[in-house]
């Protein structure tokens, strides 16, 4: 190695005051390394070194893409926040100040978000032998999600069971069927419990849902069922005042009536047998009133809706469509569709946009832009412009699976009514100029709920593209690494194109970027 840069002044071996040594710039030293560095690179290694970079930003962009689409969020962004920014200091946990109530009024959305999240269980659902395992054996897709049984076993557990259940051997075999997962362990512990007792209610109740491959079948199970439920609860209408076990059995023998009777009656009407239907839901809802919970008058505004009976149906809006009850999808759009109703017909958007609305098309375009703001999801599949499914056993209300459930069964009314759709088409979207911030203030309602896209995706099978309201803008980091990947890719093309240019191209930029090195 040449030392020659290393000058002794001084002859002398021992140093002295004049003697000094005289060292090159550091700066120097660098820029000569960093040149004999890049001038052994061959133009091999550049490509090489761009297509590597080009690859992995690639691999990372399409992770990120998938994590967004399933989870909702980025993936670097999630990290960066959850465990690189504590890390760093960037979370201040300030401490509450007494007597301060700005919080009450999120504290109070929060509340009503949570509730407005509920699950709740379909007023339409399906029969899971005649209907939704019909599917499964034609197409072999699994409709419903483990989600959605699992909430329907505990649905059954709650409304079938009860402490008393152990001094009658049928219904202790019954609390454990409810429990089963596999349904022929179900369906065999139900023969099982008709063999202890053969006016085993709930066992008929279960053999009616899951055995049954007809809906004609179905409606024997349920035949047998209203036999022996009534019985039994006859017997437990007696024995009301004794005490609290037999008031325990007495609401799980309601329970059990009620459920039996509203599955006839969908059972009739799925028949065509729609008199009969409207007849058995009004008899219901008079005979056991306070258990409007159960919504059972929204099975009845769907089969008067068949009989276009639309006085009918506007008697049954008025008693259900109050600002103290709990509002659902079938309510807002079957008010708007009646509303749509009176001038559907002769509305003409050209003809509008001349004279202007009417009075009566006033009221038509609100109550359409009021059932879009309680549930944004429901007109593509008025429209048709995303493809049905058939109904979860349990729905998010202001959800996508709300949304397809309303849809399955109201979709032939708004076709029947002439122009109803058209309106709907011309009009719907106008809505979302009313709420440009949906997730924090609405118009007529609260504000829509952001947790429905996580719980539809848990009621919905995964066949099913799940909507998403509002539509969600890609992340920032999406962004970059398409743009790191195309432009490191466009980098490798170029420099296998030409090497020798792109090699004086890199050098260049190192000397540039680095002008005190020269």
């Amino acid at each position: 190695m040449n030392y020659s840069f290393l000058v002794l002044t001084s002859n002398s071996a021992l140093p002295n005051k004049n003697a000094q040594f005289q060292f090159p710039k550091l700066s120097s030293v660098w820029f000569v390394l960093v040149t004999v560095f890049l001038s052994t690179l061959t133009p091999k290694f550049y490509v090489a070194l761009t297509g590597t970079s080009s690859l992995i930003s690639g691999l990372i962009f399409i992770f990120e893409w998938w994590y967004f689409q399933k989870y909702g969020t980025s993936f670097i962004e999630q990290v960066s926040v959850s465990h690189l920014r504590p890390l760093i200091g960037g979370v201040e946990n300030s401490p509450p100040v007494p007597g301060f109530s700005a919080n009450n009024g999120e504290n109070e959305t929060n509340r009503q978000s949570l509730s407005e999240c509920k699950v709740w269980r379909n007023p339409l659902n399906l029969f899971r032998g005649a209907e939704y395992s019909r599917y499964t054996w034609v197409t072999g897709k699994e409709p419903l999600t483990y989600y959605d049984m699992n909430l329907s076993a505990q649905d059954h557990q709650t409304f079938f069971t009860c402490d008393t259940d152990s001094l009658r051997p049928s219904d202790t075999v019954m609390q454990k069927a409810w429990r089963e997962r596999n349904p022929q362990a179900r369906i065999k512990a139900a023969y099982q419990a008709l063999e202890l007792d053969n006016d085993c209610a709930t066992a008929y109740v279960l053999l009616a849902e899951e055995e049954a491959t007809t809906i004609i079948h179905a409606e024997k199970y349920f035949k047998q069922a209203l036999k022996a439920g009534e019985t039994v609860y006859r017997k437990s209408q007696h024995c009301h005042p004794q005490n609290s076990q037999h008031e325990a059995q007495l609401r799980r023998d309601t329970n059990v009536l009620v459920y039996v009777k509203r599955r006839l009656a969908m059972c009739a009407r799925k028949l065509g047998r729609i008199k009969e239907a409207v007849k058995m839901m009004r008899d219901l809802m008079k005979e056991f009133p306070l258990l409007s919970m159960l919504n059972i008058h929204e099975n009845l505004l769907e089969a008067l809706l068949e009989l276009q009976a639309y006085a009918d149906v506007q008697a049954v809006l008025a008693k259900y469509d109050d600002i103290s009850l709990p509002k659902s999808a079938a309510i807002c759009y079957t008010a708007a569709l009646l509303k749509a109703r009176a001038v559907s017909d002769r509305f003409s958007p050209e003809a509008a946009s001349r004279r202007g609305l009417s009075t009566a098309e006033i009221n038509a375009v609100e109550a359409i832009h009021r059932a879009v703001e309680f549930n944004p999801h429901v007109p593509k599949y008025l429209l048709e412009m995303k493809s049905l499914i058939l109904p979860p056993e349990h729905i998010l209300k202001r959800g996508d699976s709300e949304a397809v459930a309303y849809a399955f069964f109201h979709l032939q009314h708004w076709k029947r009514i002439e122009g109803a759709l058209n309106l709907l088409h011309c009009t719907w979207e106008g809505t979302f100029r009313m709420i440009p911030y949906p997730l924090e203030k609405g118009h007529l309602f609260y504000p829509y709920p952001s947790c429905t896209e996580t719980a539809d995706r848990e009621l919905l099978p995964t066949f099913h593209d799940v909507s998403v309201y509002p539509q969600k803008e890609l992340p920032f980091f999406i962004h970059f690494t398409a743009g790191l990947c195309s432009f490191s890719a466009m980098l490798a093309v170029l420099t296998h194109q030409f090497p020798e240019l792109m090699v004086i191209f890199a050098k260049a930029v190192s000397i540039v970027s680095s002008p005190g090195l020269a």
